[in-house]
């Protein structure tokens, strides 16, 4: 399709597809970090947050990170569960 000045293309683009790997892993990183702090204290609040942060990021934003952040936020979330009652047991 041309313009009206000229036969320069027109530049339509699907705005709406979703981009693949996006440049910003602003939330999986945050995703990360809460992960690993929910690990040490409060997992249900830190590692959960964590979570659904990392979720966020891969089905909305499509991160590259946002995988890594699953299973670190997952892995803080239950294992901060499991130190939480080892140490609770001493």
């Amino acid at each position: 399709m041309t313009t009206q000045y000229g036969n320069q293309p027109t530049g339509q683009q699907h705005h709406g597809a979703p981009q693949r790997g996006a440049s910003s892993n602003v939330l999986s990183i945050i995703a990360i970090v809460l992960g690993v702090i929910g690990f040490i204290i409060l997992p249900i609040v830190f590692a959960l947050a964590g979570l659904v942060m990392a979720i966020i990021a891969k089905t909305v934003r499509h991160e590259r990170l946002s995988t890594v952040a699953i299973v670190v936020s997952a892995i803080g979330l239950v294992g901060g569960m499991v130190l939480g009652a080892v140490l609770a047991g001493m």
